[in-house]
Order: C-alpha cells, then structure tokens, then sequence
C-alpha cells in the first residue's frame, strides 16, 4: 500500500472515529435529557406527607374555599376555556396549603389531570398554570371538574373544542 494511500485511510478512520464519538455524545446527552425529564415528572408530583404542616392527602373535608378561573393563554380572546387555551385558578380557602385537583373528560374518559399547591411556598408555581391539552386530549370539548383538596369546594366548567 503506497503512503498516500495509507493517509487517506487514516484520515477516513478519524472520520469515521469523530462522527462515532459524536453520536455517542449526543445519544448520551439525550439519554440525560429525557431521565431529567422523567425525574422532574416524578419530583412535579404532589408531595404527600403525613408529618406536620405539609400537603395532607386523603379523603373528607376539614377547610372551605372557592376558586375561579383565570385564563392565562385565552388564544381567541373569548374569555371561556378552549382547547389549547392554558388556566389557572384564583384560590381562597381556609387552609394553609391548599391543593387544587384538575381532571378533565371527554365522553367518560380522563384526558387530562393536574394538581397544584396554591400557596406561597408552593415550589412548582408553573404547576399553577395549566394548559388545556394533553397527549390523551388532541382536541375537542371536555368536561372539567377543579376541586380543592380537603374542602368541599368544586368548580365544574366545560372546555370548548
């Protein structure tokens, strides 16, 4: 094999070395990617403690509250709920750190399901806003119903397709 050649397979193997080690990289940072986003879904749940002044999960109702819509993203300006729009609620309640459950169905079947604390030190506060679709809810109408965990109040509201 003469010298030239020789260097053209060299630089041909380092090629082929650089694109290998590039595709490692990225299949690397997009495994990091999507464990991140796996473990911030498991972190973004609802905390649920049984020690002192923390969320309290579990049935009955030891507080009152209201609660009411607030469109974040209204993208037809109409003021009611659509698809695609995004909502948050205006709490009160008798409680410290109440929890505001969202479940949305179409015909029966949940298509979307949300909670979110609605006090201060809440350390999600983006959970707040939530948007009106889902990767089970691709469009269409929907029937939701908001309730604030541990109270009686409840909020049923109809989305617009």
């Amino acid at each position: 094999m003469s010298p030239k050649t020789q260097e053209v397979y060299i630089v041909r193997i380092r090629s082929v070395l650089s694109h290998s080690t590039q595709a490692l990289i990225e299949g690397a940072l997009i495994s990091l990617l999507v464990v991140g986003l796996m473990a911030g879904t498991a972190f973004a749940a609802k905390p649920t403690s049984s020690g002192g002044g923390g969320h309290k999960g579990g049935g009955g109702s030891s507080g009152t509250g209201t609660l009411a819509i607030v469109m974040v993203v209204d993208a037809n300006n109409d003021g009611a709920p659509n698809f695609d729009d995004t909502i948050t609620f205006k709490v009160t309640s008798s409680l410290a750190s109440p929890y505001v459950d969202l479940r949305c169905s179409q015909n029966g079947t949940v298509v979307y399901s949300a909670s979110a604390g609605f006090y201060a030190d809440f350390p999600w506060p983006g959970a707040r806003n939530m948007p009106l679709y889902s990767p089970s809810w691709t469009g269409g109408a929907a029937d939701c119903i908001a309730v604030i965990q541990n109270t009686t109040a409840k909020l049923t509201f109809h989305v617009n397709g």
